[in-house]
């Protein structure tokens, strides 16, 4: 599915200070319905603050956040993720003592305003169920769902997040650096994975570290650079341009 030209998620003049240290300045970026959009930059660009703006965890010193042309600046994570934005971590946080199976199961009876308690062992062939099993299905974890979720590998529980993702209903998609902790041996079949979700239709945001990963997955990168934005076009122009290659200047492109 191509990206269409309405805006699923979009912030206007995004400020972030931090006494007197201003840690994101003045960025607009708009991401279109059902678009892949790459987030890169050095180390300590402000990437991560500028995703935690946008999703709800850090409230903006100015500017604005707009989720499907509704205004949510004001709003925290969980409203925002009622309204269909969800996000990953750098560092999986996940219920390790529960079984893969339940971790999805939370995010399912949320989406469909069921109860969050597992006081009582649930019925697996309820509505719930059905979409867990779904999840896990279109991941690849269905054989892993009884496993406990704190032994799984870091890839699989790259996996493990994304089915939540899928269960929880998030039409947008913020992922933070999936590749993280992730063996290299296991990225062809991840990137694979965050590209079908976009190809259903889902807009995915990413920041991510690994370049070919980026440039394989993105229709556009967007580059920021000491808390601003330095471009944001198709990966090989945003390559090709000038001002990135500087501001990379003892990072690897």
């Amino acid at each position: 599915m191509m990206p269409g030209s309405t805006a699923a998620l979009e912030v206007r003049g995004l400020g972030y200070r931090i006494g007197g240290a201003e840690i994101v300045s003045d960025v607009s970026l708009q991401v279109r319905q059902g678009e892949l959009l790459g987030i890169i930059g050095p180390n300590g660009a402000g990437k991560t603050t500028l995703f935690n703006l946008m999703s709800g965890l850090a409230r903006p010193s100015a500017g604005s956040v707009f989720l499907d042309g509704r205004e949510v600046t004001g709003l925290p994570p969980h409203k925002r993720a009622e309204l269909g934005l969800g996000r990953t971590f750098q560092t999986s946080a996940l219920f390790g003592a529960l079984s893969t199976y339940e971790n999805v199961r939370l995010a399912a009876q949320a989406n469909l305003g069921g109860s969050l308690r597992f006081w009582h062992l649930p019925r697996r062939a309820d509505d719930a169920g059905a979409l867990t099993a779904g999840a896990l299905a279109e991941v690849g974890l269905d054989a892993l769902a009884d496993r406990p979720a704190a032994s799984l590998s870091h890839g699989d529980k790259r996996k493990l997040e994304l089915a939540i993702l899928i269960a929880s209903g998030a039409r947008v998609m913020m992922l933070d650096e999936p590749m993280a902790g992730v063996n290299r041996a296991d990225m062809p079949m991840l990137s694979e994975l965050i590209g079908a979700l976009r190809e259903k239709g889902n807009t995915v945001v990413m920041v991510e570290h690994h370049m070919p990963v980026v440039l394989g997955l993105a229709d556009r990168v967007a580059v920021i650079h000491q808390g601003r934005l330095l471009a944001c076009d198709e990966p090989a122009r945003v390559m090709e341009n000038q001002t990135v290659q500087d501001a990379y200047v003892g990072e690897p492109l």
